[in-house]
């Protein structure tokens, strides 16, 4: 494995980290600037879009600076934003950092994939991807927990500063081993992406995106606030928590791609919604109760990233179908949409926390999933009018 792919994984586990320890960290964050949990949710949400934004239209405005000057430019920018957030003397200046650091976000992981396939032989391109995508499992299983434990016990500030100090490390291994000559195609152009945007199909792949990861994200924004307010956790378990919610996350991605490898994209998704709805609404009656909520977050996390294999899998076949000269595109803008669903869903769970209460979160995600479910079954619906098998991974041959 080239030293250089390691750069990249490690540059991944810190960004992957910034994105979701924020979710550990929002009762401290709230308490230490003396503003509401809804406020403080708005900081995963302005994250989430400034990745949104920042995968698609920076990426395009970007295409043509050789790639190993734009990862270092992009790893500045994030370390940059994270020290901005440790030093942030306000609510506005720490938004203003999260949406700096989603901006960086959201471009390195629309060239990484790029960077880390000119590293390998062709051969061992898909490997390369992957290795680079542990990074962010990684985070998820031991990032954001080390995270929440730093800002638990030394202040939320200090988990800013120690991101930060891996971004720093990545800049340097990046800087010494990644070459300089990296061959690359030009990122697609704005005018190709809205090409794609105006495909109805590819549409209602991404709403079903944005709607189901969202749908998990209203309850798992305030997943602090719930734990320490209503199950009556104290606020170092919760980092804790977060350890059993990442390795279960882990588990259910693997679970997640062999589901959609052996009974293909739709019927896959139709489980994963339906099991992580229930779950969702298991919350609301398990959340009062220490180890039941355990276990019903334990049983979340093995959920909640379930979707993702069988929703990319899914973009692509479909690109495949109805924009097969862009089909990098359609992938990528599907990124953007689990981004979207975030925002989407971190913004309305501030509002429902803010009229309704806490424990209204985890039943309206529940609806929110059901309602990508129905859009999952519709696709179905239309793939077998269309005469689509269900494990096609292409147009389907006349005849066939």
């Amino acid at each position: 494995m080239p030293i250089a792919l390691l750069a990249l994984t490690l540059s991944a586990f810190a960004i992957g980290t910034t994105e979701f320890v924020i979710v550990g960290l929002l009762p401290t964050v709230a308490a230490d600037l003396a503003i509401s949990i809804p406020s403080a949710g708005l900081l995963v949400s302005l994250y989430a879009l400034g990745v949104a934004v920042g995968a698609p239209v920076l990426t395009a405005l970007t295409g043509k600076l050789p790639r190993k000057a734009l990862l270092l430019s992009l790893m500045a920018l994030f370390t940059a934003g994270n020290l901005l957030a440790w030093q942030a003397p306000s609510y506005e200046s720490l938004v203003a950092a999260r949406i700096l650091t989603g901006l960086a976000h959201g471009v390195f992981f629309s060239i990484g994939s790029t960077i880390a396939t000119g590293l390998v032989p062709r051969e061992k391109a898909a490997s390369a991807i992957a290795t680079m995508f542990t990074g962010l499992t990684v985070a998820l299983v031991t990032g954001v927990p080390l995270g929440t434990f730093i800002g638990q016990h030394f202040g939320w500030r200090e988990t800013f500063l120690a991101v930060s100090a891996l971004g720093v490390i990545a800049f340097i291994g990046s800087a010494l081993f990644v070459p300089r000559t990296i061959a690359h195609t030009p990122p697609a152009s704005l005018l190709q992406q809205a090409r794609v945007l105006a495909e109805p199909r590819l549409l209602l792949v991404y709403a079903k995106t944005a709607i189901g990861y969202g749908g998990s994200f209203i309850p798992f924004t305030f997943l602090a606030p719930i734990l320490t307010e209503v199950t009556g956790f104290s606020a170092g378990a919760v980092g804790w928590v977060m350890l059993v919610y990442g390795v279960s996350v882990a588990v259910g991605n693997l679970w997640g791609g062999r589901l959609a490898d052996r009974l293909g994209p739709i019927p896959a998704l139709r489980i994963v919604f339906a099991l992580l709805a229930a779950v969702l609404l298991l919350l609301q009656f398990t959340a009062p109760h220490p180890w039941l909520a355990l276990v019903t977050v334990l049983l979340w996390g093995a959920l909640a990233f379930g979707n993702v294999p069988g929703l990319q899998v899914y973009v692509v076949k479909q690109a495949e179908r109805f924009t097969p000269q862009a089909v990098d595109v359609a992938s990528g803008l599907n990124i953007a949409a689990f981004n979207l669903g975030i925002a989407g869903a971190a913004w309305a769970g501030g509002l429902i926390v803010t009229h309704l209460g806490l424990m209204h979160t985890p039943w309206i995600g529940a609806l929110v999933v059901l309602a990508s479910l129905a859009l999952t079954h519709y696709s179905g619906v239309l793939d077998r009018r269309a005469g689509i098998p269900v494990h096609a991974s292409g147009p389907v041959p006349a005849g066939h």
